[in-house]
């Protein structure tokens, strides 16, 4: 019972200083933005900041603590910032507070891929290993494919939705009224979104996605999911269920991606389905491999780090890139060193497996 409350005590404690963290940066950015003390390009990457780091910690749910690997996570951010730019925009006439919209996006995202994480999970998760991650590979692209054949519209009507598989029809067939807006192009992705995300909405949607997932782990359906990573025939063989524990993790992912997609497409005036690519999902899948399996703080400062580096080596012109490489390859080997490790263990307080 001593080494029980002992235990929770070091989680809680572990948990408040994730907590703690996160507020000190927020605060401490917040007050540099406000002094002018930051660079144009680094002000206009607060944002999708948060919204990479909220996407690394949620496909480290999926890959780190539920120990599936899965290689369309871009899929569901793309479900999230399309519906919730749809759902933003056509509510502009309606909703006067940039704010409430911004939540009421958020939330269709969210929505809307966590019945897109439902419905794929529920044949995907009877997959294992190579299978998964080429099946989720494959989601991905459809989706990507399925969003530019949207051509969507508002008007005093309501909305007006073409799937224009085909590519024959145009905005013209929505038939909208005079004064009406066109917000999904085809292939040309969504034009003339007003932009209402902001850093502060990140912080806090950050700070969200941490309640939950921390939460979740520490609960009993967490160490059930921890439990079906370490071993699963011994998982089963004490009853726990797999096909519930593995569709939480995975729908509760799905929709956190989704959040941060809709806070991501309200951040720019165009976006197109092509920026949610393979590549998209392999960035925040090294991400969290870079940061650690399992561990919230590596995939924070991971998203932060490798977003921040690309813009903070443009001066170095045609060696940018490289140098980039040179950092993942030195940082993949120094996360890997033996020593490295000790030394960080006797800085940080070390968790068990099961803890993470």
């Amino acid at each position: 019972m001593k080494n029980y409350f002992k235990n929770l005590k070091k989680v809680t404690v572990v948990d408040y200083a994730t907590y703690a963290g996160v507020i000190a940066a927020f605060v401490v950015m917040l007050l540099l933005k406000n002094g002018g003390m930051l660079k144009r390009s680094i002000t206009g990457q607060l944002v999708p900041i948060c919204c990479y780091i909220v996407m690394a910690i949620s496909l480290n749910l999926t890959v780190g603590i539920l120990g599936e690997l899965s290689l369309g996570h871009a899929g569901f951010m793309s479900i999230g910032a399309f519906s919730g730019v749809i759902a933003a925009m056509s509510m502009q006439s309606v909703v006067a507070s940039d704010a409430l919209r911004l939540v009421i996006g958020i939330v269709v995202g969210a929505i809307f891929a966590a019945l897109a994480g439902l419905i794929v999970g529920i044949p995907v998760l009877r997959l294992r290993g190579d299978y998964l991650a080429i099946v989720t590979l494959a989601f991905g692209e459809i989706i990507k494919e399925l969003i530019n054949c949207l051509i969507v519209g508002v008007d005093s009507n309501g909305l007006h939705i073409i799937f224009n598989a085909k590519g024959t029809k145009s905005l013209d067939d929505l038939h909208m009224l005079e004064g009406g807006t066109a917000i999904i192009k085809g292939a040309q992705g969504a034009t003339g979104t007003t932009t209402i995300a902001s850093f502060t909405a990140g912080f806090i949607l950050i700070m969200v996605t941490l309640v939950i997932v921390l939460n979740l782990v520490r609960s009993r359906s967490g160490r059930a999911i921890m439990a079906l990573r370490d071993n699963r025939i011994a998982a089963e063989s004490v009853g726990i269920n797999v096909t519930t524990y593995k569709m939480m993790a995975f729908v509760i992912s799905a929709a956190l991606a989704g959040c941060a997609g809709a806070l991501y497409g309200l951040n720019y005036s165009n976006l197109i389905a092509s920026k949610f690519d393979f590549n998209t999902s392999i960035l925040v899948l090294v991400f969290v491999v870079l940061g650690g399996l399992g561990n919230i703080w590596g995939s924070i400062i991971a998203a932060t780090v490798l977003t921040i580096l690309p813009e903070a080596l443009r001066g170095f012109e045609d060696y940018r890139m490289l140098i980039y490489a040179i950092v993942l390859i030195l940082v993949m080997l120094g996360t890997n060193n033996p020593q490295l490790q000790m030394l960080l263990r006797k800085v940080i307080p070390h968790r068990r497996k099961e803890e993470v």
